[in-house]
């Protein structure tokens, strides 16, 4: 069953919640919606699931209006990111309660809980009560009541927002596998752009209540349309030079310069936003066209085994995202090598004109 938004807005109290957001999702498809705290992400849920209503627009599901149709009325299960299960009732009686709204034989439902059970690595603990279990297997209980009613459209609304990292980890990688079989629609919501990246499927960017683009996550991430998606899809955000492009070298707010490389050949002379990923800037040099610049150490912000250095020199910031610890003090002398054949390129209207081309190696 396919699920379509069509020009649907949704206005509270004079305020855009969503703004003619037009999309749509196909059966059996994995889809992730990323954006930043209140990008719009639980609204644009909320009316998929029918809790809401749009102010206007029109709600498909096969090609049939369900705009006004209840959420009770609708094939919908939903995970929040926090650990909503019933308390007074054992997994087993928590995973088997929407079977059990539904009137199935006992037999079936009892089939159903352990399959589900199983599949999501609790059935040890099927007698025990949610408060007896560890966080990361009461929310497995909770997706296990979404999973097993076998719902049309499946919403997570950030559901590993609350776990360590190791058991997201965990989970991310059993959600994919677990909708590799599934004709359902599943939609996930993250603020995280790495998450995206991991869950795979279709990614759709959300800023300020508008889908800013949606596609293939790997395509998302390599071609954002504008600065605003290559902002929203790195983390930290993408690092943004002004430059200028001359016929022979592009010149870095007067102070940095290095020769046009291949990939760069095609640009017109004139100024563009320039941009890279804080992933890709580095301490030493990798590559010949590296670019070296000399700065000064702001911060240096040690996040478990990774490091995110902020830099600066009297012209613009650069982020730094590292491997392994570094420790660096305030205002020490460093310098910081830019891959020149990884820039971005947008206009000074902020969208894409040129992304970095994938070098095979020989």
């Amino acid at each position: 069953m396919s699920l379509t938004l069509e020009n649907v807005t949704r206005v509270v109290d004079g305020v855009p919640f969503i703004a003619d957001a037009n999309i749509t999702f196909e059966p059996g498809s994995f889809n992730v919606l990323l954006g930043r705290t209140l990008a719009g992400k639980t609204s644009l849920m909320r009316l998929m699931a029918g809790l809401d209503k749009p102010t206007s627009g029109r709600i498909l599901m096969d090609g049939g209006d369900v705009t006004g149709v209840p959420v009770q009325q609708r094939n919908i299960s939903m995970v929040y990111q926090q650990f909503i299960n019933y308390p007074s009732m054992t997994v087993r009686e928590n995973i088997a309660s929407p079977l059990r709204l539904a009137k199935l034989p006992e037999s079936q439902i009892e089939k159903r809980v352990r399959e589900t059970a199983a599949m999501l690595h609790i059935e040890p603990y099927l007698e025990r009560h949610p408060l007896e279990l560890s966080g990361g297997q009461q929310q497995r209980t909770a997706m296990a009541r979404a999973l097993v009613k076998d719902a049309s459209l499946i919403l997570f609304d950030e559901p590993l927002v609350n776990l360590d990292y190791k058991l997201r980890e965990e989970l991310r990688f059993e959600m994919r596998e677990l909708f590799k079989e599934r004709r359902s629609i599943a939609i996930y919501a993250t603020t995280e752009a790495h998450e995206a990246l991991a869950l795979g499927g279709t990614t759709t960017l959300l800023h300020e209540g508008q889908i800013v683009q949606s596609g293939p996550v790997n395509s998302v991430y390599s071609q954002p349309v504008n600065i605003q998606a290559a902002e929203l899809f790195s983390e930290p955000p993408i690092n943004l030079i002004r430059g200028r492009v001359s016929d022979s070298e592009v010149t870095f707010d007067e102070y940095a310069h290095f020769p046009l490389n291949q990939d760069l050949r095609q640009l017109a002379p004139g100024e563009y936003w320039f941009g890279v990923r804080p992933s890709h800037v580095g301490l030493v040099p990798h590559n010949d066209d590296d670019l070296e610049l000399s700065t000064l150490v702001e911060l240096a912000e040690i996040s478990g085994s990774e490091t995110f250095m902020h830099v600066r020199n009297e012209h613009f910031g650069l982020v730094l995202q590292l491997s392994g610890v570094h420790e660096y003090h305030t205002d020490t002398a460093i310098k910081v090598y830019l891959p020149t054949h990884k820039l971005f390129v947008f206009g000074m209207d902020g969208n894409l004109i040129q992304a970095p081309v994938k070098r095979v190696r020989g």
